[in-house]
C-alpha cells in the first residue's frame, strides 16, 4: 500500500481507529531510550523535592530530549 492510498483511506476510519493510529504513531515517534528515561527520572526526582515546571516548560524539555534521542538513533548511537 502506498502513502497516497493510506492517506486516501484515512477518512474512512472510525474515530476509535483514528485514535488507535495516533497512539501507534506517537509511540513510534519517541522511542524509549536511556536519555528519555533519565529525563523522566530527573523530572520525578525534581517533583518529589518540590521543584516543578510549567506545562510549557515540561513540554519543551520532553521535546528536546526526544530530539536528542531521535538524533542518536539515526546516527546509530543507540
Amino acid at each position: 500500500m502506498s502513502i497516497k492510498e493510506i492517506i486516501e483511506a484515512l477518512p474512512r476510519l472510525s474515530p476509535e481507529e483514528r485514535q488507535e493510529l495516533r497512539d501507534w504513531l506517537a509511540a513510534d515517534e519517541f522511542p524509549e531510550t536511556d536519555a528519555l528515561i533519565a529525563a523522566v527520572d530527573e523530572g520525578i526526582r525534581s517533583a518529589q523535592t518540590g521543584r516543578s515546571l510549567s506545562i510549557d516548560e515540561a513540554k519543551e524539555l520532553v521535546r528536546k530530549c526526544a530530539l536528542r534521542s531521535a538524533s542518536a538513533l539515526k546516527q546509530g548511537k543507540i
